[in-house]
């Protein structure tokens, strides 16, 4: 354990009082203090929660991967006070861990404010941007002179920390723009406070979906933008710590997708439940495993006449499954940029097509070399016979490559084009597709070059 977390925890098993504790605790972070937690007893957390009180606690259970544990150590009571604390985002992200009556219980409990911005994010479809944005904010009317603007803005500072951007309304509450915090501040007091107001800031909506509007957020770079109604009122905000946390989310959704997963799985899960998120894309890649042995049962007969070909089928298998997957992770890293034109598009597919050409050459020329001397030496084929199978397996390879780089350039970009997230074309679907065009490819080869 770090040094300083050893030296909180010893302290809480020390001789001193409370106030001289509670002292030493305020010159730490939020962060230490919540990694401590966890390696403290749930008496020593309970005369934690008591020293601290309401606020304080809350600001370490923003800290806290799983406050869930931590919450359900206070009375009800004393949780509805610290909920209601809390900004009203990560209020509502612990209460979704909560079991439902316990959720209802405490809600009930929070004083007005924070049940009246509680209960409307809750409104809120978790794929909506309203579900993920905050109320602490900072808004004040544009009729304001430049000290009204500053009293306002001290005045609300109490209740809302994110200063750093304030939003300003007209006189019948509808968004007219912001105000960055320092050009307030340089203001002079004879200055007109509509002159300081961006009137074309940017803001989304708050049942636009988060798939449609992050990559605009993004794009804005700005610590805050505002979340209005269809009226043009300000409802909440959405932080940049919120934008890293959606970002996160939707990372962890693209790489379940990619996995073959139907949503992202938590360690702690039901096994039943990995299992229902495992089993639809299992259940596809069966029937489509089943299409792919009878394409190769179609070949009994070259089978049959070189058995040793049998031998090499998972190599030129596996190659073709490898390019393809990298071709889809460039692929969809590409269509990021919505902005993207059907040329470059066309470029795109073009430059994965000779990139898996080239690589196919280079390792179809070592498959060539080093299969040959080894069923030369192993298998007990002439010299002719052996470089014959092992040139079959390099032109295969060679082949396979460069379709299977196409395959996995163009499958993600027809799953964009009819707008279906293209990390659903996953690695194990291009990995199963790219297995049914390396077994003909290489099968067909191998009639071809050596029987036919």
């Amino acid at each position: 354990m770090n040094k300083k977390y050893s030296e909180l925890a010893e302290l809480f098993r020390s001789e001193k009082t409370d106030e001289e504790i509670l002292d030493f605790l305020l010159n730490y972070h939020k962060n230490d203090i919540a990694d401590m937690m966890a390696g403290m007893t749930e008496e020593e957390r309970k005369r934690l929660y008591h020293l601290l009180g309401a606020q304080k606690v809350a600001e370490i259970f923003k800290y806290i991967e799983e406050p869930r544990k931590y919450i359900r150590e206070l009375s009800v009571e004393s949780a509805a006070r610290v909920i209601s604390e809390m900004d009203s985002d990560d209020a509502v992200d612990l209460l979704e861990d909560l079991d439902p009556e316990e959720k209802e219980q405490i809600v009930r409990m929070l004083d007005e404010d924070a049940r009246k911005d509680v209960k409307m994010l809750l409104s809120y479809d978790e794929e909506e941007i309203g579900s993920c944005m905050t109320t602490n904010y900072i808004c004040i009317p544009e009729e304001l002179t430049i000290k009204q603007a500053m009293s306002e803005l001290v005045k609300q500072a109490g209740e809302n920390d994110n200063i750093m951007t304030i939003y300003v309304v007209d006189e019948k509450g509808v968004f007219a723009g912001a105000i960055d915090l320092k050009d307030l501040i340089r203001a002079r007091e004879n200055d007109h406070l509509e002159d300081l107001v961006l009137k074309s800031y940017p803001y989304v909506t708050d049942h636009e979906k988060i798939d449609d509007c992050m990559d605009r957020i993004l794009d804005y770079a700005e610590d805050s933008i505002p979340v209005l109604s269809e009226d043009k009122r300000i409802l909440g905000v959405i932080t940049s710590e919120d934008l890293i946390e959606m970002v996160d989310n939707e990372m962890g959704e693209d790489y379940a997708k990619l996995a073959g997963l139907t949503a992202e799985e938590d360690l702690k899960e039901p096994t039943i439940q990995s299992m229902k998120k495992r089993l639809p894309w299992l259940i596809i890649l069966l029937f489509l495993g089943m299409g792919v042995s009878s394409v190769v049962g179609l070949f009994e007969n070259v089978v049959a006449v070189l058995p040793v070909v049998i031998c090499f089928q998972s190599l030129v298998l596996d190659m073709a499954g490898n390019v393809g997957t990298q071709s889809l992770a460039v692929t969809i890293r590409v269509l990021m940029d919505e902005n993207l034109t059907g040329k470059q598009k066309f470029q795109l597919v073009v430059k994965e097509v000779k990139t898996g050409s080239l690589n196919g050459v280079l390792l179809g020329v070592m498959t060539l070399l080093c299969l040959g001397v080894y069923v030369h030496f192993f298998k007990g084929y002439t010299w002719m016979g052996a470089f014959g199978i092992s040139g079959c397996v390099g032109v295969s390879l060679l082949v396979a490559m460069a379709i299977s780089s196409a395959v996995g350039t163009v499958i993600p970009m027809f799953f964009h084009k009819i707008k279906v997230d293209p990390a659903v074309a996953s690695g194990p679907l291009i990995t199963t597709v790219n297995d049914l065009v390396a077994v003909v490819t290489y099968y067909g080869m191998a009639w071809l070059l050596l029987i036919r």
